[in-house]
């Protein structure tokens, strides 16, 4: 785990595989922080003839009780977009629906609802919130522009996209500015959004400073994305 100091507290990137997006650790709350899931993405597509892997929900949740071992969390917030679908959790294979429901179940879990999972039910377990205020941090799915209000959220999937030695190389990242933090997309079957896109730099307006931030052999790598002209 990786601290760094977001709106005076201490936070804590927690590395994920190689290629894959880490999680936020908030020592405080004792908290786990994930957004963008997108459980049952697979089984979505199904439907409409669209194979892609049938186990990303199995996959996406052991990451993430890996991570809940790893960082001792007692509580746990998924920022937005947890599955694919309002009815995902109703498509759970009995292997991922029994991991939810243990994870569920032992620990304070918050799911924040966001643009693709707006309605979840009973069977997700948790409780279900649009957003909410945690110690004067609001958490919610997608950053809201022009707010100053410290914020956590997800939506946008931010991976860092540099070339090296004539190759592309684009890794998940989380997007921070001064107030203001925007968490890579957790899940499995996630693509991605190049940090340094406007949208992503627009929706953390007003700002003086926007940067990414990734863990690299156990190191925190800050990379400029956008600095406000002189």
């Amino acid at each position: 785990m990786v601290p760094f100091s977001f709106h005076n507290q201490e936070m804590q990137l927690v590395a994920g595989a190689p290629g894959k997006a880490s999680a936020l650790y908030w020592p405080r709350e004792q908290a786990l922080l994930v957004a963008d899931l997108h459980l049952e993405k697979g089984s979505y597509y199904a439907r409409t003839g669209q194979m892609l892997p049938p186990y990303d929900s199995r996959e996406t949740l052991e990451r993430l009780a890996s991570a809940v071992r790893t960082t001792g969390a007692r509580r746990v917030f998924a920022l937005g977009d947890n599955f694919h679908d309002s009815l995902g959790p109703d498509r759970l294979e009995p292997h991922a629906a029994g991991m939810l429901a243990a994870l569920t179940r032992a620990l304070d879990w918050v799911w924040i609802t966001g643009n693709h999972d707006p309605d979840l039910g009973e069977n997700a377990g948790g409780t279900c919130l649009e957003e909410l205020d945690v110690g004067g941090i609001v958490l919610r799915h997608m950053a809201r522009p022009g707010s100053r209000e410290p914020e956590l959220s997800g939506h946008f999937h931010p991976r860092l996209v540099v070339a090296a030695r004539g190759r592309r190389i684009a890794r998940p990242c989380a997007v921070k500015s001064e107030n203001r933090l925007i968490l890579p997309a957790f899940g499995a079957l996630t693509g991605g959004m190049d940090a340094a896109d406007p949208a992503i730099l627009s929706a953390l307006q007003p700002a003086e400073a926007i940067d990414a931030l990734l863990t690299a052999q156990d190191r925190l790598v800050c990379y400029p994305l956008w600095r406000k002209a002189a």
